[in-house]
């Protein structure tokens, strides 16, 4: 960590007799950084790694000196190169990232290096918590079932994930079942202050890392700066590359006050995402202070840094406070390790509420906790808040309005070989899920004890509901069988179906083939409810068109109405054996009594003994046998497989010359986003994915998901530009990955073609319109790119982590100006392009595109590389990131 510290503001403290080593932020203020003192605490995250990083090249004076002067505006467009503490991925996107490591553990072997140099620079955690599937519920073994199916769908992941495990320094694997990551991170792995030896010296300094989940968010609620980004980033954080980043603009929310009898934290946190997706916080920092923070929980907090993607927002801070020092105790954190965080953050004024004054904010905003009610958030998107006394009437309206059954609201359909019925608005899935909600004690107490009341009344769950609880660490289990409250969930069907994202993510399994049938024969607008911070359309289940997000307690009580017709705010749920009716006052506790029994129950030594083993797995995962040593031996397996990136690569850098005589592959309009471009979701039969599958003896109802084969690169190039609703105007009003190969003009999937070009040794472009690349940063829209054989994209603006992802896979981003466009030039897929300038191509320097059109007439206009830093071309002239760290590997 060597630094030019041009502010003088290297430093040591001594804590629990161990010094350490940090960068002081209130000496670097002294000494000439006016205005840090002033900054909000996520900017002094940022602050302090540039002070730490700054060696004249990536991290420069005046990077720091941009982030101090932020304060008189709010705002920056200032870029600074940006290096997290860490890396956390959970097993879809974590897979590809291992077979990227393995592969250039190969390729160095190839250049005459040492496998043994391929390793992560920076800690690397991988959880595998995506996979599990709720295939089987309500019973006592569902648990064991759901696990048993998952090892059969994913063994071959499995065995390579366990073999990167023992291959790779720096690189730790939590097994299935143990939690899903960001409970896992919460519970035990962040540490609020990292430490490092390097050089018989230990560093001090925040807790960041970026994660290959949106919802690596969640742990801004123990004062960690961490956020979702897509697997290229993540591969460059854990190679030790710095990832470009703008300074950004920070929002301030304000809470005061305390929340009222009856609301949760789930309740309070659709709250704040309704208030700030009307505000408007894409791409920004939303940072929370304020009086109401000393009333609310460290899991409080963390549930809503949790939602920070549903809200828009970059991240949801939560300073150190003394909440998260407890916290930090009650985990089961080394008591060094508190003292650590407490005095170090204290020193660097990163303590609430030890400042004075507010931090200067680009703009804030104010919420007072006592106005929060109970909510859920539906029907298809968490911002569209739905108070619950009114919850009955906005279903009505969004039967009549958005699908048109207003006449039909009473049809009821008989299902086959039960004595019930169902119709539009009846809860066919009722899921405690997601970590969101599963990391919160009160919330899981809550339902326990809703179920417990419910039961003394003689109340059941309807029949047609399938009923789950998948909690997020191993640790909820515990709480929940010492306050005696598992058995009450398990006798409404609430039993354990697994430790994982299930229902949050998709992962619902099927509904029961009668309940099905009976949906699709009537054409029933059927609903969810579920305590996951998602509910899109289609995500949940094909077979449920309303989703609901609520708190687990609501979820409880909505498997019993069984349907959101009813008003469960007022109406009664059922009756009791008196043929008296009961209400949902009639059995939710107080907050009183969740306090009571958060207290008796939840104790650090669970979380000391849940962790204490935490990589070591059930007798499944042990069982698994690896092969390979320091490189993987590949099997011939269609989920895992070794890419083409470095086919024919030497130490040599060959910088790329310029493109004459290249094909369009594809002409798209605005707003494409990486769901477009990457392969996602369900693999169709007649797809080339599909086709590519069944030809190796895959059948297709074991084709599993392309987030499953994330790791074999064959189904994935196939998947890329292939979304159902992707629009090529090369082959207008047609949907789909289709183009027209030239000069035949012949109608084909893109992948067809691109294979077709790549035979005759044609290079490619693609066009695109505003916003190119917009949506989640997923990494396979980069990699998909550039495996197609596409040499640049040429677009009139980029969502900006997509384009650094193009950057990372050596694929030119270039960029219309002065208004031009494809459209405008004329542009229908049948001409030729030539790019001038790309030999010897500087960042931001311009490039001459040529245009000649079927009947030989040309055309030239100048575009903008965006190609931005120093470090992005060295990307580039290596032919990507991974290219790029490779060499410096071999040749060290």
């Amino acid at each position: 960590m060597a630094s030019l510290d041009s502010f003088k503001c290297r430093r040591e403290m001594t804590v629990a007799g161990k010094t350490y080593t940090y960068f002081d932020l209130k000496e670097a203020e002294k000494n000439g950084l006016d205005g840090a003192s002033k900054l909000p605490y996520t900017l002094k995250v940022l602050l302090e790694n540039l002070l730490r990083f700054e060696d004249g090249r990536t991290v420069t004076k005046e990077d720091i000196e941009a982030i101090a002067a932020w304060t008189k505006t709010g705002k920056s467009s200032h870029e600074i190169a940006y290096r997290p503490a860490r890396v956390l991925m959970q097993d879809f996107t974590g897979v590809p990232a291992v077979v990227d490591l393995a592969a250039m553990r190969d390729a160095t072997t190839s250049l005459g290096g040492d496998p043994k140099s391929v390793n992560p620079l920076v800690p690397v955690d991988l959880v595998i918590d995506h996979s599990v599937m709720v295939d089987y519920f309500g019973h006592d073994d569902s648990f064991e079932k759901n696990v048993s199916r998952e090892y059969e769908r994913n063994g071959e992941r499995y065995e390579f994930l366990k073999w990167g495990s023992s291959a790779f320094d720096n690189f730790r694997v939590v097994p299935p079942g143990t939690g899903i990551c960001h409970q896992v991170n919460l519970e035990n792995l962040a540490q609020t202050v990292w430490t490092k030896d390097e050089d018989g010296v230990t560093y001090a300094y925040p807790d960041t890392l970026v994660g290959t989940d949106s919802h690596t968010t969640m742990v801004n609620g123990l004062a960690v700066l961490g956020w979702g980004v897509g697997g290229i980033e993540a591969e460059a954080a854990m190679l030790g590359q710095p990832i470009s980043m703008l300074i950004p603009e920070v929002v301030g929310f304000k809470l005061t006050g305390k929340l009222p009898e009856g609301a949760t934290a789930t309740d309070l946190v659709l709250t704040v995402v309704e208030m700030l997706r009307k505000k408007g916080v894409v791409g920004k920092f939303v940072e929370f202070f304020g009086a109401g923070i000393d009333t609310l929980s460290l899991e409080d907090a963390a549930t809503i840094a949790n939602m920070a993607p549903e809200y828009g927002a970059t991240c949801g801070f939560f300073p150190v406070d003394n909440e998260a020092l407890d916290y930090l105790r009650a985990t089961g954190r080394d008591e060094d390790r508190v003292q650590l965080v407490e005095q170090y953050s204290k020193a660097q004024g990163m303590f609430r509420p030890e400042r004075k004054d507010d931090p200067v904010y680009t703009d804030t905003l104010e919420l007072d906790l006592a106005t929060v009610v109970p909510s859920l958030a539906g029907p298809k998107r968490p911002q569209d808040r739905v108070a619950l006394d009114v919850a009955a009437d906005a279903f009505a309206n969004v039967l009549k309005d958005e699908f048109k059954k207003a006449d039909e609201a009473a049809k009821r359909v008989n299902v086959e070989g039960e004595d019930f019925s169902i119709g539009h608005g009846d809860v066919v899935i009722a899921a405690i899920t997601s970590c969101t909600n599963t990391s919160n004690p009160s919330v899981m107490l809550g339902a326990g004890l809703v179920a417990r009341n419910a039961l003394k009344k003689g109340l059941k769950v309807k029949p047609w509901v399938k009923t789950s609880l998948a909690p997020g660490s191993q640790v909820v289990t515990d709480y929940l069988e010492k306050a005696n409250l598992q058995d009450d969930l398990d006798a409404l069907g609430f039993n354990l179906v697994g430790y994982g994202c299930t229902t949050c993510i998709g992962n619902s399994g099927p509904l029961p083939t009668p309940i099905s049938k009976a949906i699709k024969d009537g054409d029933l607008v059927a609903t969810s409810v579920l305590s996951g911070n998602r509910n899109f359309e289609g995500r949940v289940s094909p077979d449920v068109r309303a989703n609901y997000l609520a708190s687990p307690p609501l979820v409880v009580a909505y498997a019993i109405a069984g349907t959101m017709n009813i008003n469960v705010a007022t109406d009664p749920l059922g009756e009791d054996a008196d043929g008296n009716p009961v209400y949902l006052k009639d059995i939710w506790p107080t907050s009183a009594e969740i306090a009571d029994v958060v207290r008796s129950a939840v104790t650090p030594d669970m979380f000391a003994k849940r962790y204490a083993d935490v990589f070591k797995g059930d007798a499944l995962w042990q069982g698994i046998e690896t092969s390979g040593g320091l490189t993987y031996d590949w099997p011939d397996s269609t989920y895992v497989a070794n890419p083409p990136f470095f086919t024919g690569m030497t130490t040599e850098v060959t910088p790329p010359k310029d493109i004459d005589g290249a094909r369009i592959l594809g002409l798209f309009g605005n707003s494409i986003t990486t769901d477009h471009i990457s392969p996602a979701g369900s693999i169709k039969a007649d797809s080339p994915a599909g086709l590519y599958l069944q030809d190796k003896g895959v059948e297709p109802r074991e084709f599993n998901s392309y987030g499953a084969r994330r790791g074999n690169h064959d189904v994935m190039m196939r998947g890329t530009f292939a979304n159902i609703r992707i629009k090529n105007q090369m082959v207008p009003g047609v949907e789909g990955g289709v183009t027209k190969l030239q000069p035949s003009g012949e109608e084909m999937p893109i992948y067809d073609a691109a294979m077709k070009y790549a035979e005759a040794d044609t290079p490619l472009v693609v066009f695109g319109g505003k916003e190119y690349g917009t949506g989640s940063s997923r990494d396979w829209a980069a990699k998909g790119t550039r495996l197609l054989g596409v040499k640049a994209v040429i677009c009139e603006s980029f969502e900006r982590i997509h384009r650094s992802n193009l950057v990372g896979m050596g694929v030119v981003p270039l960029q219309f100006q002065n208004g031009e466009s494809w459209v405008t030039l004329g542009l229908t897929g049948k001409e030729t392009v030539s790019l001038k300038g790309i030999e010897g191509i500087k960042p931001r320097s311009t490039v001459t595109l040529e245009i000649t059109f079927e009947d030989g007439s040309k055309k030239t206009t100048e575009l903008l590389a965006r190609i931005d830093t120093e470090n992005e071309l060295d990307y580039v002239n290596n032919g990507g990131i991974l290219h790029y760290v490779l060499r410096q590997r071999a040749m060290a």
